[in-house]
């Protein structure tokens, strides 16, 4: 998902570039604007720590484009593509250290298990069938 800060700043068209060209396929993508209430149900695993109530605001402060993505080992190759969550900490070359603000707004979301990609997947996509 590419985070409002991204979305705001102008990020996207260039953040999808470098998903495509690092072997990426969108199986579905869409621009949405996700309410407080909804950040909030997307980010439950989080409800218990410091910053989830931020968190909240902030995913619910613009538009955010959400993907489906696909790739053989697709999860760990995101995962090295966007970089550590602190872009300070991101390696050179990541979306992260290229786009984010913030450890806050870091630009993008990525799954951090084939399991959380399918929940996550069908959170954004209910009905979703692949093609």
């Amino acid at each position: 998902m590419i985070k409002p800060d991204a979305y705001l700043a102008g990020n996207s068209g260039a953040i999808i570039k470098m998903i495509e060209e690092a072997g990426f396929r969108i199986v579905a993508a869409k621009l949405t604007k996700l309410s407080g209430e909804r950040a909030g149900q997307f980010y439950a695993v989080h409800s218990a720590r410091p910053f989830y109530n931020d968190l909240c605001t902030y995913m619910s402060s613009g538009p955010i484009v959400a993907m489906i993505l696909e790739k053989d080992n697709a999860v760990a190759d995101f995962r090295k593509l966007i970089g550590a969550t602190n872009p300070a900490n991101a390696e050179p070359g990541t979306i992260r250290k290229l786009f984010a603000k913030s450890i806050e707004a870091n630009a993008i979301h990525g799954s951090d298990s084939d399991e959380n990609a399918t929940i996550e997947g069908a959170f954004f996509f209910s009905g979703f069938e692949q093609f």
